[in-house]
Parts: structure tokens; sequence; C-alpha cells
């Protein structure tokens, strides 16, 4: 173990790296960082923390995840003291092209998920708490966390559910500095209070002077010895420790220090030694276990059964396990709704329960994409909304994930509008590089569901509550970023293009037509992103009309997408969508009172 002397100076060295790193950035949040140096001198370089450094992705390397995103120079000053990062690189912080954003990006090898947004690091830690324990490996999990984002709810969830679970390869380092970026926090120095919350949750605590170095190193013994309990170190801070203008002030969130303060700061910290290197203690080597895959059963369902694509999702969950072994399913206590209960029952081991708290559950599923697994999360399209910002910052992290959002429009019927999902195709729409899917029926669903788990990135698939007929046979193929083409005539005088239950009223409309002699194409729009614009701007040119029909709000749905694509031909373009407050009442009378049933279309054919 690295002395106490030399753990000194190695905190020393990261708070100079820090104030010399922000000041040629010219900005970041260095008075954040000084509070946890020595934190992170000794758990990064005390022994505690076994990672094989030449090697970021072992899979037993212990985790370290800094949810203080803002403290990033802090992580780089670490890497940097083990001789991982030049020092000219440390002094590029901030800048365009460089690898040390101001918040931590896998842009940086050593970064675990993208972080920033307060209070969504410690879900993630539990994530890849939980793959430790699924795959028999022995690494731990570390997140640094900030006072401030202890005030925010997903703090909690994820407190609740480490708990709940028993993560004892957990543990979580509380610095209290006492101050936020505008004042005092909520219980300020009050280290007593954080251990009692936490100990309601069944976490043991321990509360150290974190400026105190064997204070510090027997917490972190006492923590790693836990067993049965996810552990955390409350450490009571100064923002702004070891630089006397700076301590304990309030005013210096967020602000760097001018070059002439630098100097006075770099002098009170002492000498700067550029060369004092910290070692990393190596993990211990595991092989990490991977079934072979095998190749999926065939979908079988008959044509023209009544099979609601919620269903599917559940069935084609425990079809396609055996083909990717890492597959696991989280669920927000509706699995029996969602469907992913028959995946459940066939792979509990794989399964995990995430209660009514979708924020955890999102972050929790980044957190086992970063160690490898595909995660599918479900809950009602609705409830997804509550998680927008989980999924915001997932798209930073580089990594696949795959949603299911069931119940989706009004079509749900008889519980209402707060249990509609009306805005998730426009919110998944705007996330980078997300791939948005909506089946019609049962077969479209289970091969899109196959195409989710081959993809990149985040992946959205909206099933729907009610049951609807099968419309193509089993060995139709559904690729990302394609369309079905299902009525055509040469003689067509509109193209409707419709996705899941509307389809089925795209259909009934062009039939009816068909019977007075107007002929109208019919385009299954299954993917809304990527999407298919060589055959919208084909049928745009051919059929100068196009009628979109959708169980969505108008705003970021399918019209707009459609819009997008057929951009600069002249073409006319009628959105039939969710325009007015939905109320209880029957799936057809919703769809009726909303204009987009299969009368609406018809009577938008007609008008022409």
């Amino acid at each position: 173990m690295t002395s106490q002397t030399k753990l000194q100076a190695l905190a020393t060295r990261l708070r100079a790296d820090v104030l010399r790193s922000t000041t040629a950035a010219g900005s970041g949040h260095p008075t954040s960082c000084l509070s946890a140096a020595d934190l992170m001198a000794v758990l990064f370089f005390g022994g505690f923390f076994h990672a094989d450094l030449k090697n970021p992705k072992y899979p037993n390397n212990d985790r370290l995840i800094f949810s203080k995103g803002h403290a990033a120079p802090l992580l780089y000053a670490l890497y940097a003291a083990a001789g991982k990062i030049a020092d000219h690189e440390l002094l590029t912080l901030r800048k365009f092209g460089s690898r040390m954003e101001g918040h931590p990006t896998p842009a940086f090898p050593y970064t675990e998920a993208a972080t920033g947004s307060l209070g969504q690091g410690l879900s993630v830690g539990v994530g890849m708490a939980l793959a430790s324990r699924m795959d028999k490996l022995t690494y731990r999990t570390f997140v640094l966390m900030g006072d401030s984002e202890m005030a925010e709810g997903q703090v909690w969830e994820a407190v609740q559910y480490a708990g709940f679970q028993k993560l004892s390869n957990l543990t979580a380092i509380i610095d209290v500095n006492r101050l936020g970026q505008r004042g005092q926090t909520m219980l300020g120095h009050n280290v007593a209070a954080y251990a009692k919350r936490l100990q309601a949750f069944g976490w043991q605590t321990f509360i150290v002077d974190g400026h105190d170095i064997p204070t510090i190193i027997e917490a972190y013994k006492k923590a790693l010895r836990e067993k049965g309990k996810p552990s955390a170190i409350i450490a009571k801070t100064l923002k702004g420790k070891g630089v006397s203008f700076l301590e304990n002030k309030n005013g210096w969130h967020g602000k760097a220090l001018p070059k002439f303060e630098l100097r006075l700061a770099l002098h009170e910290l002492g000498k700067y030694d550029g060369k004092i290197r910290g070692v990393v203690s190596l993990p211990k080597r595991r092989a990490l276990k991977v079934a072979n895959a095998k190749p999926a059963k065939k979908v079988s369902y008959t044509r023209g059964a009544l099979i609601a694509t919620r269903e599917a999702y559940g069935n084609a969950l425990v079809r396609l396990a055996p083909t990717f072994p890492q597959l696991t399913v989280l669920d927000a206590e509706v699995s029996n709704s969602t469907f992913a209960d028959h995946f459940q029952k066939a792979y509990p081991k794989k399964f995990l329960e995430m209660y009514i708290a979708e924020q955890n559950m999102v972050s929790v599923a980044l957190g086992l994409a970063g160690r490898g697994k595909l995660p599918f999360v479900s809950t009602f399209a609705a409830f997804l909304s509550r998680a927008f910002d989980q999924f915001r910052m997932a798209q930073y992290s580089d990594t696949h994930l795959v949603a299911c959002g069931s119940h989706a429009g009004v079509s749900i019927g008889v519980d209402g509008a707060s249990q509609m999902g009306l805005e998730d195709i426009g919110m998944f729409r705007m996330l980078q590089n997300s791939v948005v899917l909506y089946p019609s029926d049962a077969v479209s669903c289970e091969k899109l569901v196959e195409q989710a788990a081959k993809a990149k990135g985040i992946v959205y698939l909206r099933s729907t509550r009610e049951k609807t007929p099968v419309l193509y046979k089993n060995t139709e193929a559904f690729p990302i970023g394609g369309s079905k083409t299902l009525r055509e005539n040469r003689h067509d005088v509109a193209t409707i293009i419709a996705a899941g239950i509307t389809l089925h009223e795209a259909l009934k409309a062009a039939a009816e037509l068909a019977k007075k002699k107007i002929s109208a194409r019919v385009i299954d729009l299954y993917c809304v992103k990527p999407i298919d614009t060589k055959t919208l701007r084909r049928a745009a040119k051919q059929t100068k009309h196009l009628i979109t029909v959708e169980d969505h709000y108008a705003q970021g749905g399918i019209g707009e997408a459609v819009r997008e694509a057929i951009a600069g031909i002249d073409v006319q373009l009628t959105t039939l969508a969710v325009r007015k407050t939905p109320h209880s009442g029957k799936p057809e009378q919703l769809l009726r009172y909303e204009g987009v049933d299969s009368q609406a279309i018809v009577r938008a054919v007609k008008r022409g």
C-alpha cells in the first residue's frame, strides 16, 4: 500500500493539476474538484481501486463513476497521476477536439458513462454492480457524488433499489462540501442526516473527515469488508480545500482562476511535483463467461389472428434470449401489461423488476449496457417521458439499449389521458442516431424486436394495447429504415401513410374507397426513424397527395417525419393526428373523436 505521505503528495498533485488545467481552459469547476482530491487519491492509489489501466475494458476492472460530472478535471488528473495522460494533453481541457471534455464522455477511454446531469450516476453504478453479480465477477463499483445532487429524486430511487438488492459491491462516496452553485446545500455539513437517510434504506455508512488521509483509509477498509449491504462514505469536506482564498468560500463554483491567482494558489499548495506517480492495483484475473449464441426459433403466427403487439413483444424476448445471451430485461412493475413477464417466467435470473421508478430503471440499464449487457426496458409509453433526461444522457454514452413503450396513443381507451403515450415518438425521434419502430402486427413486432437487438444506439419500439389482426407472413423481413407498401396501383390518387393501430384504419379506408372506384396507396411506416425516404418521395411524386395518420400528437410525430423526408417535392400533405384533449372511452370512439379513424381517412382522400 502507498504510504500516507505519498498519498498526501499525490492529492496535492491532483489539486495542482486541476487548477492548472482549468486555468488553461479558462473555465471549469476547480473548487468542486479540490474538495474531493483526498478521497480520490486514497481510493485510486491506496490499494482500494483495482484496474488494469492498460486495458480499460477488462471485465474485472473496478468501475469509477463521477456522478458529479462537473468534477471531470479531477478525473483526468487521476489518470495523469497514474501516468496515462501526458501533461500537455491534460492542459487541453475543454478545448475543441480534446478527449478532456468539460464533463466526462466516452471520448475519454476511462469514462464509464457520460455524466453531468446530476443525480444519475448512482443508478448507473447500480447497473454495473448488478452486472458484476450476474457475471459472477469480483469487481466493485465506486460512485463519486456531490452533496447538491442528493436533492435529486433519482438518487433516492437508486439508494432504495441498491439497498433492496443488497449490493455490497457498490460504494458511494459523497463529497459533502456544503456549497452548491449559489450557496449552501439543503443539509449543509450535517453529515449525520445523510447517514440516517441512507441507513433507513439499508446502507452501511461511514462518516469521515474528507481531508484526513488515515481516516479515509480506514473507512475504505471497512466499506470493502461490508457484506450484504451497499456502503456509503460520507465525507465532510471543504470546497476549494488547499487554497485559503477559495476554501469554504461561496461564489467560486464554476470559476477558473486567472493566471495571477493560479500562481498564488500553486505557491500555497507547495512545490509542484509533476513527476510523482501513483500506482493502481491490478484486479483479480477473472474470465467473463458468456453462453454461446444459438439460432432463434422461427416466428409462428396465423394470418388474420388477433394478437396485440405488446404480447408479441414478450414472445419475441423469450424467442430471442438464446440468440442474444447478454439480453437482460427491466420492467417498471407493469410486466403483466407489457408482457415482459413472459421473459421473467422463462429467464428469471435475467429479469429485473425495477418497480415504479422509471428514471432509475433507464440509468440502471445504461450501467448494464456499459458492462456488456443488452438491456430492454419496458413500461407504458406515457411513463417513459419522465425518464427523458436519462435517455438524453444515454445518447452521449455511446451505448446500446432498447426501450419498449406499450399502451401507446388514444386507442388504449377507457384509462384516460394520463395513461396515453402521445409524445413518445417525438421524444425518441429527437435523440441523436436513435431508431424509432412502430409495428402494426405480431409478425412485424417480433421481427422488429430482433432488429432492435442487433442495432446500435438507443432504439424505441412502440407497442399497442389493442389486439390487431396479423397482416404479414412469418417469413417477411423488416429491416431498419424500411417500410411496407401494402396497396399500390398506378391509378392511386393519394398515399395513406400510417403505423401501428392506424395502419389498420388505413387499410379499412382503402378498402372502402376501392368500392367507390377510388384507388389509394397504403404504406406501413413501421420504421419512423431512420425513415424510408426513397419510398416516400416516390409516392409523393406519383400520387401528389400524402395523408399521414397517427395515434400521436401532431408535434414531433409521423407527419413531421414525413414532411422532412419529402422536402422540396411539390405535393399536398395532410396530417391526421391527435389534436384534441383525449378522454376515457372505447378505442373506436377515441379514434373517431381525434379524426384518425377510417372514416376520417376516407374524407381526407375525397377532399383531395
